[in-house]
C-alpha cells in the first residue's frame, strides 16, 4: 500500500523525515519496504522554462512547420526553434524545453537534442500540455497569460511539489492501518511513547447539514446478515468535472488515475479513512429506492468492466426496484457509475459482512481496493462519519444540495469487544516488567479504553476498527510493538510459555525416524496434491463419493475433491516414472486424507461432519534388485512389502505378539490383508487390482500399503523400544507339519502359538505350504518353524517338549490342526 508523506502530514504534524518515518513504521509492525521521491508532475518539469516567441515565419521547406525565435531571458541569445503547432504566433508566452530536457510519454522517456528539421536547425521545443504532463490536450502549444514571467522555471510557474511515497506492507490482520489516517493514528502512538512532539487531527464533519430536510432516496435492507449496516445520502445538482489540482495530486502520488471530481472524492475518502464508498447516478436508481438483497441463482449482471457475470444466490447486490446496480462491496455495475452527464448522486457508505464479500470476490475472480478492505473487516462505526466527510467535499468541489436526512439502517449495533488484561501475563509474555502507567499510556494512544482497573488486571474496550484484537494476547502484541521490540533486553535466563514435548513433537519425530528408515531401505519419498479427481471416487465402495470433501469453487475437474486415500496420487507418480523407463520403484508418502460424514453433521457446528487423518503409504513394483553377477534378478512381492511394514511397526515399539494380519475384503486389492495392533485396525496392504492399474496404464503387479499414522501413534503411545544384550544361551528350533482346513491362515496359527507361549517363543515362521494329492479334500499342509529361547539359561528337552505339547494341543483345539 502506498502512503504519501505529504498526505500523511495533513493529519499528523511531526518532525520525522521520510526515511525516519519508514523506520518508525517498520518498528511498530507496519513494514515499509521503500521510500521514493516523486513530483506532482513526472520529472518535476526540470529544464522547462517560460519563454516568449519573438518571431514566427513559415518554414521554407514545409507547409505546416514554422521557424521561430524564442527568448528565455537571462540575457541569452534567442533560441531558434522549429515548431509544428498550428497556433504558434509571435508575442506569445510559451513553455520551452531546452536542449537536454527529459520529457515523459507514458513509460517512454525522450531527451530534447539539437537537431535539423527539413534543413533548419532547432535548439529546443515549444511544448503542448500533454508533452509536459499538465493536461491531455495536443491541439496546440500552451499559450500562457501575458503576466507570465519570461525566464521563470516552469516548475515554479506550475507550483510543482515534491512528495515521498512510502511502500507500507499491510499484514492481513491490520486493515485498520490500510489508510492514511490509520497509519497516522498508529504513528502517533509511536511518537507519544518515544517522547517526540506530534499533533493528531481527524478531519471535522461538524459543518455537515442538510439543505432540504424532505426527500432523498430511500433504503431497504432485506439481508441484514450480509449487510449489518447501510448508510446513504442523496445530493442533487452536482457538477461533474475535472478535479482540482490538490485532489488529483493526492491520488496521483499513490498511483491512482484521477477520473472525475465525484469518483476522485470517493477514492480519496477510501485512502484517507480506509472505508470504501460508492457514488451512484441517482437517475439510474429506478423507483428512487435502494434495496440491499440477493438475486436469484444464475441471474446475469454486467459490471463496470463490461463483462457479463452469472450471479450466485449468495452474492449480495445493491439494487433498485427493477434490477441490480452493484455487487456489494466488490464491484460496480455498468450503469451505476457517475459520468459527466450526472446531475444527482446517491452516496453509499456501508458495512458488509467480510465472509460474504470474500466469497463473492473469489467466486467472480475480482479483487478491488474496496473488497480488500471489506474482506478484512471495515469499521461499522465509521459509515456515517465518512458519508458526512464525502458530502462536505462534494459540496465544496462539485456543488449541489443535500436532500433528505441520512438513511442509516443499523438494526443490531456491533458492540466494542471487551478484553480482560492481566498485567502479570503482559510481563510474562513480553519477558520484561513494563510499568503499569506505561501500559495505560500505550493503550490510550491506541484508543483502547480502560473501563475497569484493579491492581492485577485491566478491563478494556476495543475500538470497532480493530477487528484483529479479540483476546488478551492481541492486546499484549499491540503493547509490545508500540513499546518497542528492541526495548526488551536479553537476559541470561530463558523464559518460555511452551511445553518441552507435545504430541505434535512426537508425531514429527517418529515421522522423521520412519522416513529415514524407509529411505535407507531404498524408498523415495513423494508428495502429492491433497486435491484430486472426483472420478477416482465415483462408484467406489471403499471410498464412497458421498464421504468426499468437495470444493465449492474447484480450479478444475482434476482438482475437485480432497483425497480420501493416498493410493491414487501414488499411482499417478508410478505411471509418470514408468512412462519414462523407470520400472523398479519404491515410494512412500506421509500425507493427510479428508473425510465427510453426514451423520455426524451438527447444524450448530459447521465442521462437525469433517475429519482429517495423517496416513503413511508405501508402493513397490518391478524388481527387488537388478540382475548382476552375484545374484539373479528377482521380482518384488507382497511378502517383501509385508516385511517393510513389520520393520516399521517394530521401530514404533509394537511387538509381534501385538500385531495380527487377516484377509481384507476390499475392492482395491486383488488379494489384501488388514493390519491390527491389539485388535485395533491401523491399515492394510496387498496387491492392487488390475482394474485400478488399467486406469493408470500400469502393466505390472503393484503392491500397496496404507497405514493410518494417527491411529498407529495412538495404539503405540505407551510402547517403548528397548535394546537388550544378545542372549548368551542357544536358541532351539522345532518344526511341525500341520494338516489344517483350507480356510485356516498362517496368521491364525502364529497368533495361537504366541498366545500359548509368551516368554520362550521368539519366532514363528512358515517355510512350506502344500495342497494336492495324498491330502484329504478341503485340507492343506503347513510346515511351520518355532524358535524357542530362554535369556537366562539353556533350555532342556523336558522344557522344550512341554512348550511344544501345549502349542500342539491349542492348535488342535482352536484350529483343528493335526500333525501329519
Amino acid at each position: 500500500m502506498n502512503i504519501s508523506y505529504n498526505w500523511l502530514k495533513e493529519y499528523l504534524q511531526f518532525d520525522l523525515s521520510p526515511q525516519e518515518t519508514a523506520v518508525a513504521l517498520t518498528s511498530i509492525g507496519l513494514e515499509t519496504g521503500g521510500v521514493e521521491e516523486i513530483q506532482t508532475i513526472r520529472g518535476g518539469l526540470e529544464g522547462l522554462v517560460i519563454g516568449k516567441v519573438l518571431t514566427c515565419v513559415p518554414h521554407p521547406n514545409s507547409d505546416h512547420l514554422h521557424l521561430t525565435t524564442v527568448t528565455i531571458g537571462n540575457d541569452a541569445e534567442p533560441l531558434k526553434i522549429v515548431c509544428g503547432a498550428p497556433n504558434v504566433a509571435a508575442g506569445q508566452k510559451v513553455v520551452v524545453a531546452t536542449v537536454g530536457t527529459k520529457l515523459y510519454f507514458g513509460d517512454d522517456e525522450i531527451t530534447i537534442k539539437r537537431s535539423k528539421i527539413r534543413g533548419e536547425e532547432s535548439f529546443g521545443m515549444i511544448c503542448a500540455e500533454d508533452e509536459i504532463g499538465i493536461g491531455n490536450s495536443h491541439d496546440g502549444i500552451i499559450v500562457l497569460p501575458d503576466d507570465a514571467e519570461v525566464g521563470m522555471p516552469a516548475k515554479e510557474y506550475y507550483n510543482v511539489k515534491s512528495d515521498f511515497v512510502l511502500e507500507v506492507d499491510i499484514t492481513p490482520n491490520r486493515v485498520d492501518a490500510a489508510s492514511h489516517y490509520g497509519v497516522a493514528r498508529d504513528l502517533a502512538a509511536y511518537l507519544k511513547q518515544n517522547g517526540k512532539p506530534f499533533s493528531l487531527t481527524k478531519p471535522s464533519v461538524e459543518a455537515f447539514k442538510t439543505d432540504r430536510p424532505e426527500g432523498g432516496i430511500d433504503v431497504v435492507v432485506e439481508n441484514s446478515t450480509a449487510c449489518p449496516r447501510y448508510s446513504g445520502l442523496t445530493i442533487r445538482g452536482v457538477t461533474v468535472k475535472e478535479s482540482p489540482d490538490w485532489l488529483k495530486n493526492r491520488l496521483s502520488a499513490i498511483g491512482l488515475r484521477p477520473i472525475n471530481n465525484i469518483v476522485d472524492i470517493t477514492n480519496f475518502i477510501l485512502h484517507e479513512t480506509g472505508h470504501p464508498m460508492h457514488a451512484f447516478d441517482a437517475d439510474q436508481i429506478e423507483g428512487d429506492k435502494v434495496i440491499v438483497r440477493t438475486l436469484p441463482e444464475k441471474s446475469r449482471f454486467t459490471t463496470l468492466d463490461e463483462q457479463e457475470r452469472e450471479l450466485s444466490e449468495n452474492d449480495l447486490m445493491i439494487c433498485n426496484v427493477k434490477e441490480g446496480m452493484c455487487i456489494a462491496g466488490v464491484f460496480g455495475g455498468l450503469k451505476s457509475g457517475v459520468t459527466e452527464s450526472t446531475k444527482d448522486i446517491f452516496l453509499e457508505s456501508a458495512y458488509f459482512n467480510p465472509t460474504w464479500v470474500r466469497k463473492t470476490a473469489r467466486r467472480h475472480g475480482l479483487s478491488t481496493d474496496s473488497s480488500f478492505r471489506f474482506e478484512r473487516g471495515a469499521d461499522p462505526s465509521n459509515t456515517v462519519y465518512v458519508l458526512k466527510r464525502a458530502a462536505l467535499l462534494i459540496k465544496e468541489i462539485a456543488g449541489g444540495e443535500i436532500e433528505g436526512e441520512i438513511r442509516d439502517i443499523y438494526p443490531a449495533e456491533i458492540k466494542r469487544a471487551e478484553v480482560v488484561l492481566s498485567l502479570r501475563k503482559v510481563n510474562s509474555l513480553i519477558g520484561k516488567a513494563i510499568p503499569k502507567e506505561v501500559i495505560s499510556s500505550i493503550l490510550q494512544s491506541l484508543e483502547i479504553e480502560t473501563v475497569n482497573e484493579t491492581e492485577e488486571e485491566l478491563t478494556l474496550s476495543i475500538p470497532t476498527y480493530r477487528v484483529d484484537v479479540t483476546r488478551d494476547v492481541d492486546v499484549i502484541e499491540d503493547i509490545l510493538r508500540i513499546y518497542g521490540y528492541n526495548n526488551v533486553d536479553f537476559s541470561d535466563s530463558l523464559k518460555a510459555n511452551l511445553s518441552y514435548h507435545t504430541p505434535t513433537d512426537r508425531k514429527h519425530k517418529l515421522q522423521t525416524l520412519i522416513s529415514e528408515q524407509l529411505t535407507a531401505s531404498g524408498f523415495y519419498e513423494i508428495m502429492n496434491n491433497s486435491l484430486t479427481r472426483k472420478s477416482y471416487y465415483e462408484n467406489n465402495a471403499d471410498f464412497p463419493e458421498r464421504n468426499g470433501v468437495k470444493l465449492i469453487n474447484p480450479l478444475s475437474s482434476d482438482l475437485g475433491v480432497m483425497r480420501q486415500t493416498l493410493l491414487y496420487g501414488g499411482l499417478e507418480s508410478i505411471a509418470y516414472n514408468r512412462n519414462r523407463k523407470r520400472y523398479d520403484l519404491r515410494f512412500y508418502e506421509f500425507g493427510n486424507c479428508y473425510f465427510f460424514d453426514a451423520e455426524r453433521r451438527n447444524g450448530d457446528k459447521i465442521l462437525s461432519g469433517y475429519s482429517e487423518e495423517t496416513h503413511l503409504a508405501l508402493w513397490i513394483c518391478g524388481e527387488s534388485h537388478p540382475k548382476n553377477w552375484a545374484a539373479e534378478q528377482k521380482a518384488t512381492s507382497v511378502f517383501q512389502l509385508k516385511a517393510y511394514i513389520e520393520n516399521i511397526l517394530t521401530r514404533m515399539g509394537a511387538t509381534l505378539n501385538q500385531v495380527t494380519v487377516e484377509p481384507a475384503q476390499s475392492g482395491i486389492y486383488a488379494s489384501g490383508m488388514n493390519i491390527r495392533i491389539n485388535h485395533q485396525q491401523i491399515g492394510s496392504f496387498g496387491i492392487v487390482t488390475d482394474e485400478i492399474l488399467k486406469q493408470f496404464d500400469i502393466d505390472t503387479d503393484l503392491f500397496f500399503a496404507e497405514i493410518n499414522w494417527d491411529m498407529l501413534l495412538k495404539v503405540t503411545a505407551s510402547n517403548e523400544v528397548r535394546f537388550t544384550e544378545i542372549s548368551r544361551f542357544p536358541a532351539v528350533s522345532r518344526d511341525l507339519a500341520l494338516l489344517v482346513d483350507k480356510n485356516v491362515t498362517f496368521a491364525a496359527i502364529e497368533e495361537s502359538a504366541r498366545r500359548t507361549e509368551r516368554k520362550l517363543l521368539k519366532e514363528v515362521s512358515l517355510f512350506d505350504v502344500y495342497e494336492g494329492k495324498n491330502l484329504p479334500e478341503g485340507k492343506k499342509s503347513y510346515a511351520v518353524n518355532f524358535l524357542l529361547q530362554d535369556n537366562e539359561k539353556t533350555l532342556n528337552d523336558k522344557q522344550i517338549d512341554a512348550v511344544m505339547q501345549r502349542i500342539r494341543q491349542n492348535l488342535e483345539k482352536e484350529l483343528g490342526a493335526v500333525l501329519r
